[in-house]
């Protein structure tokens, strides 16, 4: 063993610094998630602290932006003064209230986590990050491209430092400019061997690599993703963490011994002290204990208002004679739209579930040289849906090929192709349309597509996957789906189950607008999957064994709502009964008016849309920017996210709540044990809290938790974003899908027992995890008696509205139109 590297566990190390890392994946991957997940052990308040001080991460709003929102009533005083009792002693209220209002505090950050390599600019007068990272950077892009260079990686065969290797001795000039580190990179070093070079003390190693890899936590993380999940690159590149930090240690020593020989000293050879430990305790800081109590008005000014409406509200007569029922995505963007279609057909029965519906599958359309993972990220599938051989005509723009990049045949293109393409980019200006090179949502999946899902050869596989489901596996995800959500009894005519996707234009984030349960793609698949295998008269009478009879003239239809343009489209509607394709035509119409509808509530968001025109006019509008080359914000996606309703739709059908809400269907009576509730929360907190965090992260902290503008932004080899064309990757979401959000936690507000609840939550300690430090939080609704419990300290404990009285509308449109501050809940009539 090295006598210098002595008490440095490198593999330890490693592993400590990567769960700190972004974990995002590329782009065709972005799923949303916990920013701070490396956190979660911890209380939620607790680990804004010590990620603030370690990282210097911006945790909160600011003060002035708490007592502004304080003075235009966004956040209400009773809730405050109600937060501040909770909180603090009553003989401390009147202090605590004047440091809440009036005192000033020193709000600059700091942090520890940078500190050691700044001496690199004190000790020696060197800027190693300008020195490094713009090599650093572009070889890590040309070595993972993914096909947006126009010259390949000349070598990438034996893993990235074998690449290195490979291209410095075949090139005519080299990647370093000392032979030092040459000889270094041919002999094959360490990690410690390298440090013990750079930093000297091994007690300063863990934090110097801290501070090296944090200075470009984009391309650190994203590296650390890709050792993890290799399967995320289509043209695999096979790349370490280890290899990465090894060859920006040899291009720091080289930058070294280009600036000062082979003489320099170690960064540490003048500290006598043993270094400091980054992650030592935090102290209590008042400062802190300040924003805490903001935070928990804030997130209680409109949790406040949701639980009285709940509390308020007169229960609807469960429907027994449906016209149709509809399963919907749990998204908040489908709480508007299922909205509309109940205010327009009052015999309407709406659901909401994850909208993988419960199937687990890799898709392969034809003519795909890949995969695509339809289901919630953390799961594998050991399944496979195929596309059935089909002519398929892929439209495509002329001037989109490899040789406009050759001299002759670029030039000949542009001379004449190219000017067909500028008129159209001019047109596109003024009426921005559909292209070739749009991202829709109805392209993943073809009205005359047929797919392969039933597995009638069990030995039937493609690369160790079983090609379809067999009719046992089909009947217990059917099963499960349908329990799940309580649809086991008095079904309609036809049940519609609607997945959803988005339409958009240079859009580099496309993929977080899409089915998050799905990895980032449409749920039109998975809803065709779903509907086949109900419809399936074997699967059929396995669930009537199971207790669920479903009629002979039911039948499930696949449909794909479109969130961007507010379109909906149907598959297999050739499949329906005659009198069904009548109703089915009668229910397209109310489908269409609710989108008419949906649109017209979503556009008092834009800037850009007159909400006083037409309902078609506005439509048409809302279509048209879906497709603007220069519309940086197609929609608003998940901005305002702010609860998770699980429960019957009875416990908020009369709630106006603002597309604020996801909305997972589940009936108590259906699990009175409460096993299903907890697959359910087991989804709901990392999928829905997965997303309302990263929203709040990247609200209040743009620049360093989240993407900053998307108008600077390049694409980087087509895995992540930059600014500029040296930059580091930009993980969480960029300034424009963010702006309008409240960062407050999301509130789940579940319809059981609360000894039910309790062990459903810590069924799995993964899910508990979410709850008993507050990442998320819990409000549990007694069924039978209507009483709220706020879930905190491993305990419940009884809850009364401090607003008894929620605010009553007559008109759904005009609430919305009034709600500018995001924080209106209505009693609708």
């Amino acid at each position: 063993m090295n006598t210098h590297t002595v008490g440095f566990d490198e593999q330890h190390v490693l592993e400590h610094l990567k769960h700190y890392l972004p974990a995002q994946n590329p782009l065709k991957d972005f799923v949303h998630h916990n920013t701070l997940h490396a956190f979660q052990k911890d209380h939620f308040f607790s680990a804004l602290q010590e990620a603030s001080e370690i990282f210097g991460y911006k945790t909160y709003l600011s003060l002035p932006e708490f007592r502004t929102r304080f003075a235009k009533k966004e956040i209400s005083e009773p809730v405050l003064d109600y937060v501040i009792r909770k909180n603090k002693v009553d003989k401390d209220f009147s202090k605590w209230k004047n440091n809440l209002l009036e005192k000033k505090y020193y709000e600059y950050l700091t942090a520890r986590v940078g500190t050691l390599r700044s001496f690199w600019k004190k000790e020696y007068a060197i800027n190693l990050d300008k020195s490094t990272h713009g090599v650093l950077f572009r070889v890590l892009c040309g070595y993972l491209d993914q096909g947006i260079a126009i010259w390949s990686f000349p070598a990438h065969e034996e893993g990235f430092l074998g690449s290195i290797k490979k291209l410095n001795a075949t090139s005519f000039t080299s990647i370093f400019k000392t032979n030092r580190a040459k000889e270094l990179l041919e002999k094959g070093t360490s990690i410690s061997e390298l440090l013990a070079l750079i930093v000297g003390n091994p007690s300063y190693f863990e934090t110097y690599l801290f501070d090296q890899q944090f200075s470009h936590p984009g391309w650190s993380g994203m590296v650390a993703t890709l050792e993890s999940n290799p399967n995320s690159l289509l043209d695999k590149k096979s790349i370490t963490f280890n290899e990465l930090i090894i060859f920006e240690l040899l291009l720091e020593l080289d930058a070294l011994d280009a600036k000062f020989g082979e003489n320099w000293a170690p960064l540490t050879h003048r500290f006598k002290d043993d270094g400091e430990n980054l992650f030592e305790a935090v102290k209590y800081d008042e400062y802190f204990d300040v924003l805490s109590l903001w935070q928990q008005a804030f997130e209680w000014s409109l949790y406040d208002q949701v639980l009285a409406g709940i509390k308020n509200a007169k229960p609807n007569i469960t429907l027994t004679d449906t016209s149709f029922q509809a399963m919907f995505c749990m998204d908040d963007r489908e709480c508007s739209f299922r909205r509309y279609i109940e205010s327009l057909d009052t015999s309407v029965n709406t659901f909401g579930t994850a909208a993988f519906f419960n199937f687990e599958f890799f898709y392969k359309p034809v003519n795909g040289k890949f995969y695509t993972k339809l289901c919630p990220a953390p799961m594998t599938p050991k399944y496979l849906v195929k596309e059935v051989d089909r002519k398929k005509k892929q439209p495509k723009d002329l001037h989109y090929t490899k040789k406009s990049h050759s001299l002759l045949f670029g030039w000949i293109i542009s001379q004449t192709l190219g000017f067909s393409a500028a008129f159209k980019l001019f047109v596109n200006i003024f009426k921005p349309t559909m292209t070739p090179a749009t991202s829709a949502s109805f392209k993943h999946l073809n009205k005359k597509s047929k797919l392969i899902i039933e597995n009638k050869n069990s030995n039937e596989r493609e690369n160790d996957l079983q090609i379809g489901f067999t009719v046992e596996e089909m009947a217990n995800r059917a099963e499960g789906l349908l329990k799940s959500i309580g649809l086991v009894k008095d079904f309609a005519p036809i049940v519609y189950v609607i997945g959803h996707g988005a339409t958009s234009v240079n859009n580099t984030h496309y993929a977080g607008y899409d089915c998050g349960a799905c990895c980032g793609r449409p749920s039109s698949v998975n809803a065709k999957v779903a509907c086949f295998a109900i419809n399936n008269p074997k699967v059929r009478a396995i669930l009537k064994e199971r207790g669920i009879a479903i009629p002979e003239s039911t039948q499930f239809l696949p449909g794909l709502h479109d969130t961007t343009r507010d379109e909906i489209a149907f598959y297999d509607e050739d499949t329906l009964s005659i009198s069904n394709k009548s109703l089915h035509h009668e229910n397209a119409i109310t489908f269409t008016k609710a989108l008419d509808l949906n649109a017209k509530e979503r556009s008092r968001r834009f800037d850009t849309v007159d909400t006083n025109q037409t309902l078609e006019k506005v439509h048409d509008r809302i279509r048209r920017r879906s497709v603007s080359l220069f519309e940086p914000r197609p929609e608003l996606n998940h901005a305002t996210n702010a609860m998770c309703i699980v429960g019957r739709r009875s416990l908020s059908k009369q709630l106006f709540l603002d597309r604020r809400s996801f909305m997972n269907s589940y009936d108590y009576n259906v699990d009175p044990t409460g096993d299903y509730l907890a697959g359910i929360l087991g989804a709901v907190a990392p999928v829905g809290g997965g997303i309302n965090l990263e929203y709040y992260f990247s609200r209040v902290d743009n620049h360093k938790l989240g993407a900053g503008s998307k108008l600077p932004h390049n694409v980087m080899g087509l895995i992540g974003v930059a600014n500029g064309i040296d930059g580091d990757l930009r993980p969480g979401l960029p300034s424009q899908m963010i702006e309008v959000h409240d960062p407050i936690r999301m509130l789940t507000i579940v319809e059981h027992f609360p000894e039910i609840v309790k062990y459903a939550i810590t069924k799995n300690p993964a899910t508990y995890e979410w709850f008993i430090n507050e990442w998320v939080k819990l409000v549990v609704v007694h069924p039978e008696t209507n009483e709220l419990f706020h879930f905190e300290k491993e305990g419940f404990e009884k809850y009364i509205p401090i607003q008894k009285e929620a605010n009553t509308v007559k008109d759904v449109q005009k609430l919305a139109e009034q709600s500018q501050d995001n924080l209106l809940v209505g009693i609708l009539n």
